[in-house]
């Protein structure tokens, strides 16, 4: 009698415990980074993937079928068009490049910049954690999927992420931090992830792991990711963003100055920055950027065009510059509409940044007459001498940066700079304006 009893109880937990199996079979699986990546960016993971079975779920349908329109619409209208643009005019890119104050927005950079090997990015946005999906209740998922599309609304209608409803919406699910939004865009650029890591930098600027203790003079060190993944042509390309303080009182300390030193020259992408550069808190950033990159891609927001010394850099304007929107009126600058008026600025077919319409967006394509300068790790700015200035407070000889040619130049004669120094004072510059946050980027 026992042992019939005996082997009873063990039938039941058996059978008790294969209906569980039965019932959350994926649940005990992890899904694969770029399995992941794909579910949230709505495109459906391998059919093996422990996830294939939640796009059986009408909230993920519906998140498929949006962003299907959204970015299809957005690749029609403005990523064909930029890339084309990118093409033909960046015939020179570097493998590095460097995109600070960038958020997660990879989606621009591998626009503008799809030959990098290396993409750095910058945001205070924080990484959170490496997102897995597996161990969240299905309602929580579906809320994820929410979020993701509220933090990404502005940028896939207005070209830039308005920063403090990203901060909002990120921080609101479980499905948090910037990581989720580089995982959608990497997927939607055609890429697969092949590696993920949490990291962190030491004193030397060098990756650890996230989980290594830190030194105690290291308690500002930056945070980040480094993903490895490869493009639709094959080759393996990095991408690392770091959730950290660019400021002069984080930019050295974090360890992330000398992390970008260490990867050498590179180009620069900064758009919709809140025209952080403009102003001496952020002059460390700006001078690494001077004196690191063999061109810089920039709408007015970046660095201000005076920084560009004329004997080192080659100014070629795009768009129309029609000063700043409204809350950043004051950070208008004279030099930069004497460029686009006499340096025969090129048309664009795309619209970005604050001035996002097509009529009223404007890039600036600064590329260096003498690349060799920089070659080295560790190489100065072009601005450490006028740093001291202020901004947009450069050297008289940097009035005219916006018109000289690369070679064999004609000198200023003393009727043009009467004419240049009568410009100045019709046009007075009010006092920089530096907004307290990261408007968007």
């Amino acid at each position: 009698m026992i042992r019939t009893l005996r082997k009873a109880g063990i039938a039941a937990f058996v059978a008790s415990g294969i209906i569980l199996a039965a019932a959350c079979p994926a649940r005990a699986q992890t899904a694969s980074a770029d399995d992941t990546a794909r579910f949230l960016a709505g495109m459906p993971p391998s059919s093996a993937s422990p996830l294939a079975p939640l796009t059986q779920d009408p909230a993920w349908q519906k998140h498929a079928r949006y962003f299907n329109s959204a970015f299809g619409n957005l690749d029609k209208n403005q990523f064909a068009k930029i890339r084309a643009w990118s093409s033909a005019k960046l015939t020179a890119p570097s493998p590095v490049l460097f995109y600070m104050f960038s958020g997660p927005d990879f989606l621009y950079a591998n626009a503008f910049f799809p030959n990098a090997t290396t993409y750095v990015m910058a945001g205070l946005e924080p990484v959170g954690p490496i997102p897995d999906l597996m161990r969240l209740p299905r309602g929580s998922v579906a809320e994820g999927l929410r979020h993701i599309e509220r933090s990404l609304s502005t940028i896939l209608t207005l070209s830039f992420f308005k920063t403090h409803d990203m901060r909002m919406t990120l921080g609101a699910s479980r499905v948090s931090g910037a990581l989720p939004l580089l995982y959608v865009f990497l997927a939607r650029t055609g890429n697969a992830i092949q590696d993920v890591s949490l990291i962190k930098l030491d004193a030397q600027g060098i990756p650890q792991p996230e989980n290594t203790p830190s030194a105690p003079s290291m308690r500002n060190a930056a945070h980040g990711v480094k993903i490895v993944f490869a493009a639709a042509d094959g080759r393996v390309r990095t991408l690392y963003y770091f959730g950290t303080n660019i400021a002069n009182d984080g930019f050295k300390v974090s360890g992330f100055e000398k992390f970008c030193d260490q990867l050498g020259t590179g180009d620069a992408f900064v758009k919709s920055a809140s025209y952080l550069l403009h102003s001496p808190n952020f002059s460390d950033v700006r001078n690494f950027l001077l004196g690191h990159t063999a061109q810089v891609l920039q709408d007015d927001t970046s660095i201000p065009v005076s920084y560009f010394a004329p004997d080192k850099w080659q100014l070629r304007p795009f768009g129309r510059y029609t000063g700043p929107i409204a809350v950043f009126a004051r950070n208008y600058q004279p030099r930069l509409t004497q460029l686009f008026q006499k340096g025969r600025a090129e048309s664009l077919n795309f619209g970005l940044g604050y001035q996002w319409r097509v009529s009223s967006s404007n890039l600036l394509l600064a590329s260096r007459i003498e690349p060799q300068a920089i070659n080295q790790p560790g190489a100065g700015s072009d601005s450490e001498s006028i740093a001291s200035k202020g901004p947009d407070v450069p050297p008289d000889s940097a009035e005219q940066a916006a018109t000289t040619p690369a070679a064999g130049a004609k000198k200023t004669t003393s009727k043009n700079g009467t004419k240049n120094q009568k410009l100045r004072m019709a046009v007075r510059r009010p006092a920089p304006f530096y907004f307290p946050f990261f408007f968007g980027r």
